[in-house]
């Protein structure tokens, strides 16, 4: 049955300055369908969706909707709201201290009572009734922050759906499921898969490609401001979707990350590590090795590199680092033994959003850049110029702000401020989370390569795939410890899946890790 087009993008254009961010692209959603949006950094599909929201004003083009051809030249957010479509960003602008009725009141307006004060009944009738509509399995008045993330997000998509014209409406879901385990993505995109079979037309920009491949009706790849091209669910598959957006440049993830050296002298030794839900860890990790971390959520895995690192202080337990005790009461002290670590929120806890791209890159080492009270500006800056082409960072100028760089190259740029003090111990928390296979593919080969220069390295992650690719062993905590250590080789994701879930806690048992 050939479906009808919910929404055609011809001849999009813009440019920044000299750079030519889109040039002249062709979308086309068929109403009813899931169409995912894929491209790596500076391919231009952020450019392509702040266009359609109306965040950026398109040098050229037309966007069609619903049968309304429109100048993309003069879209805007109130034109695009208009013409049905509605966004849910990665960031939802939920606030956890309230509830769901509350939240969605700020986006819609209180209802006031006939003398005075809100209408609560009549607000709570009509989130009751939205949730319904949507599934979800939570009342008006539970605490957003009480919510699971998949649940969280569907709050959001109710909220942006309310006024939202029906079958005319396009829902643009902007990496829904960047920070979310597998499955928590699988969850939400249950439920999404669940609004369009009813009719729902959607947009999903996502860099998880196996999860697009399972979901996506039609996938459109942008590669440097063009259409590589557009496949359907039946041509689709990894290798094709990565050829599309990398070129020839990566194909093969594993191949690229397993650059084996054999191990050395052991770099770090835990013994009896007690902190937070961490029992007793006891763990060696070797010069030239990479262990992954696996658990479910409240296993601990982030609190064991936040206690390496001293950013949590252990109750009891040694560390040692090439044969020296380590009391990692901070994170100086953990610094000054050789221990580097680039944490899960890299916004919130590793970048200087507002700060420029030397002083991020710096930050590590700026001490070395003084001289007599001086700051040795030009030095410093000739070498992050030194860095960005040596890791690869995409960027305007070293001076430009830290924020003005893609989530992949934002990534590399922090794992350079921590590769340029020559770490014994690399600890990396998520270190791939939301960004793309080609950032993903350089994150390894750098991760890879500080194993090869001597580092140890401790990887904790949610994502199967990335733990079987990059390591060369993994870990798995229950119950405070360390119940399993597999090399790779001899691990496949459903093995790992149920090392992992073996005496999984019932949903009401888990914390946050």
């Amino acid at each position: 049955m050939t479906r009808s087009t919910i929404l055609e993008i011809n001849g999009l254009t813009k440019k920044f300055g000299d750079s030519v961010a889109l040039d002249g692209i062709d979308v086309t959603v068929s109403r009813g369908t899931l169409h995912a949006l894929l491209g790596g950094n500076g391919s231009g599909k952020s450019t392509t969706v702040k266009i359609l929201a109306g965040v950026y004003a398109a040098d050229g083009g037309a966007i069609t909707v619903g049968g309304r051809r429109l100048d993309a030249v003069s879209f805007s957010p109130a034109v695009a709201r208009e013409a049905g479509l509605r966004f849910v960003h990665q960031d939802l602008g939920l606030i956890d201290g309230m509830s769901i009725a509350e939240n969605m009141a700020f986006s819609w307006g209180f209802p006031k009572a006939v003398y005075r004060g809100i209408a609560w009944r009549k607000l709570e009738a009509r989130v009751a009734s939205l949730l319904e509509e949507y599934g979800v399995a939570a009342r008006p008045s539970t605490p957003v922050g009480a919510l699971r993330p998949a649940t969280k997000t569907m709050v959001a998509v109710a909220r942006a759906m309310a006024d939202a014209p029906g079958e005319n409406s396009v829902l643009v879901l902007d990496e829904p499921t960047a920070s979310f385990n597998e499955r928590e993505a699988s969850a939400l995109l249950d439920s999404v898969a669940e609004r369009v079979a009813g009719g729902q037309s959607v947009i999903l920009i996502s860099h998880r490609l196996r999860e697009v491949i399972e979901a996506a009706d039609e996938i459109t790849v942008l590669r440097d401001g063009r259409v590589a091209g557009t496949l359907s669910r039946a041509e689709a598959d990894e290798r094709g979707i990565v050829r599309l957006m990398a070129g020839d440049t990566v194909t093969d993830l594993r191949a690229i990350a397993r650059t084996h050296v054999e191990p050395g002298e052991v770099r770090l030794s835990v013994r009896g590590l007690k902190a937070g839900p961490l029992r007793g860890v006891d763990l060696d990790v070797r010069a030239g090795e990479v262990v992954g971390v696996a658990g479910l959520l409240g296993s601990g895995r982030s609190t064991l590199l936040r206690s390496l690192f001293g950013d949590v202080r252990a109750d009891s337990g040694s560390i040692v680092v090439d044969g020296q005790d380590v009391e990692a009461h901070s994170p100086g002290q953990a610094m000054s033994r050789g221990i580097a670590y680039v944490p899960e929120d890299r916004p919130g806890e590793a970048a200087f959003a507002s700060m420029e791209v030397v002083d991020n890159m710096s930050m590590a080492v700026v001490g070395s850049y003084y001289r007599g009270g001086w700051m040795r500006r030009r030095a410093e800056l000739r070498d992050t110029e030194g860095l960005t082409a040596d890791f690869h960072i995409k960027t305007s100028s070293v001076q430009a702000p830290f924020s003005s760089l893609s989530g992949g190259n934002q990534q590399k740029a922090i794992l350079a401020r921590w590769l340029r003090r020559k770490p014994s111990v690399l600890l990396l928390d998520e270190p791939t989370q939301g960004v793309d296979v080609v950032a993903r593919a350089e994150i390894y080969k750098l991760v890879r390569q500080a194993a090869a220069d001597g580092c140890a390295v401790l990887v904790a992650s949610s994502d199967f795939d990335e733990l079987l690719t990059v390591t060369d062993r993994v870990v798995v905590l229950h119950g405070g410890r360390i119940d399993s250590d597999t090399p790779v080789h001899e691990l496949t994701e459903p093995h790992l899946a149920e090392l992992v879930h073996a005496g999984a806690p019932t949903d009401s048992q888990e914390v946050a890790s």
